[in-house]
């Protein structure tokens, strides 16, 4: 069994039913879930994700002190603590993991301010731009089993997607560093026989265009290690993926960058196409560079338009 669902089954076996005897009165105030870091929360999780930081166990979230009290809390991670440390054939841990605890009880404020740096639920275009995509993957990833209290759905329903002058502002940069280094720098840098070189070209333009698929299904990308499997079940272009890990492990010999670069126009013909279908650029040609600024120019809030091209890469 994935990790949510091991998760979801402990709730439901052992930590409902304890929810439910000894704290009735705090359940319209509480949510609960498996959500936040760890590949068990993406449902990434194999047999080498065990090696560490995988246990039973799920998030118990609760609303500020001046809803549910500090000793109120405390009864609950007692309570939480008293559970079953062993189920399925997995431990729980004794010991926290790195960056502090991903379960168990925690206050909804402070799982949120962790993945945006700030308190406030509604965010600025200017915190939008700053937040790391990987932190906002992690603030609506998961399943949450039931959220009485509201606070948490409404957090996760705010930050389920960038706002639309945000991606694309952030599809502008990225496609530009497309156009960059893979239209132009890459058989540049053959030509000057430097071979690292061109594969650090590679390297950017695969990464750049990684951006740009998830932005494209509007979804955040993942931390690193995560992506081409993200990458695979994307609902559109997801075909690239697989394209996209020849270019990154191939040489750039003699017999092969001829073709590598083949590749790279057929990556951004498609890319071209899905930005058309999108209406996101009225330009009408095979060069992203000009894509890159047709879709900057589209932006509406005219603070995040003028700012650099590359301000949200």
């Amino acid at each position: 069994m994935k990790g949510l669902e091991i998760a979801k089954a402990y709730f439901e076996e052992y930590a409902r039913p304890m929810l439910e005897e000894k704290f009735p009165d705090w359940l319209p105030f509480l949510a609960a879930g498996l959500t936040g870091s760890g590949s068990e929360c993406f449902g990434y999780d194999d047999e080498i994700s065990r090696d560490h930081d995988f246990e039973p166990g799920f998030c118990l979230f609760l609303p500020g002190e001046d809803v549910v009290d500090r000793r109120t809390a405390f009864l609950m991670e007692r309570a939480y603590a008293a559970l079953p440390r062993e189920y399925m054939g997995l431990k729980r841990s004794l010991m926290q993991p790195v960056g502090g605890p991903r379960k168990g009880v925690l206050r909804t404020a402070e799982f949120f301010h962790a993945r945006t740096g700030t308190d406030e639920e509604e965010l600025t275009w200017q915190q939008w731009l700053s937040i790391p995509e990987y932190a906002l993957a992690e603030a609506v990833n998961g399943e949450i089993y039931f959220d009485h209290y509201g606070e948490v759905t409404r957090r996760r329903a705010i930050l389920a997607r960038y706002p639309e002058d945000i991606r694309r502002k952030k599809l502008a940069g990225n496609l530009l560093l497309m156009a960059q280094s893979g239209q132009y720098n890459y058989m540049r840098c053959i030509r000057h026989g430097e071979g690292a070189a061109a594969q650090l070209a590679v390297a950017e333009f695969a990464k750049s265009t990684i951006n740009v698929l998830f932005l494209l299904n509007g979804q955040y990308q993942p931390y690193y290690k995560w992506t081409f499997r993200a990458l695979r079940a994307l609902p559109r272009l997801s075909l690239l993926a697989e394209l996209l890990e020849y270019l990154i492990t191939t040489d750039n010999d003699s017999g092969m960058y001829e073709e590598k670069y083949a590749v790279i126009e057929d990556i951004a013909k498609d890319v071209m196409e899905e930005l058309k279908r999108q209406e996101m650029t009225v330009a009408d040609c095979r060069d992203l560079e000009k894509h890159a600024y047709s879709v900057n120019d589209s932006i509406r809030n005219a603070a995040v338009r003028n700012l650099h091209i590359l301000a949200a890469v």
